[in-house]
């Protein structure tokens, strides 16, 4: 049970900013709402937080002292207790497969066109195509829009006469939390690229989008 009103507070805008949740030791595990990130606090399951105060939550007027309950939320909450997480750092890890992260890992990029598209006038191709025994994995599934797609259908790129513009890559679970997360601040950013493999493409954006904004 939450020990703050948030309801009252659900019209303000930056509510809507998701909170990155990571373990004791640093390792980003998910994005959380601003109700679960009270409700961690509020269970004292918070081991410490960084980066800058997203929100302020005002709950209601303590009886003895007159004073109203105010919660600062930051913008990255390390929380206790165990996760299973050990398998996050094993090579043979593959995060699940969602088309969402699979556009953004891709930047909505159709890569055998090269437009880039919504994600509404996106599909998911499958490189080994499963009519061929192919799978549905990372390392064989690219952003194709819907015409490509059409025309590629049952087959290989190379039996289509259609070139592949990209190697698809498997995101390791760092770069997973990035693809799925939604307007990330910049500490939470400089936080997950500290995770990110040395070699990473994912990386290598951020970056070069860094330097573009400014």
């Amino acid at each position: 049970m939450l020990c703050f009103e948030t309801e009252k507070a659900l019209a303000k805008p930056d509510l809507h900013q998701q909170v990155l949740r990571t373990d004791v030791s640093g390792m980003p595990l998910e994005w959380i709402n601003h109700g679960e990130a009270v409700r961690l606090l509020c269970l004292e399951r918070v081991a410490y937080s960084l980066g800058g105060i997203i929100y302020t939550l005002r709950g209601g007027i303590n009886a003895i002292s007159g004073k109203q309950s105010i919660l600062d939320v930051n913008a990255i909450l390390a929380t206790r207790g165990q996760h299973p997480i050990s398998h996050l750092f094993s090579k043979d890890y593959s995060p699940p497969l969602s088309n969402r992260a699979l556009f953004k890992r891709d930047q909505n990029l159709c890569l055998y066109c090269g437009q880039r598209f919504l994600d509404r006038d996106l599909s998911r191709d499958h490189i080994s195509p499963i009519s061929q025994n192919g799978i549905d994995t990372w390392a064989n599934v690219v952003t194709a829009c819907k015409r490509c797609n059409n025309h590629k259908a049952g087959r290989t790129p190379e039996q289509a006469g259609m070139q592949l513009l990209a190697i698809p890559f498997v995101p390791t679970h760092a770069e997973y939390v990035f693809l799925q997360g939604r307007r990330i601040l910049a500490d939470q950013m400089d936080f997950l690229l500290t995770h990110f493999p040395r070699n990473s493409l994912l990386r290598e954006r951020v970056k070069h989008a860094a330097n573009l904004a400014h």
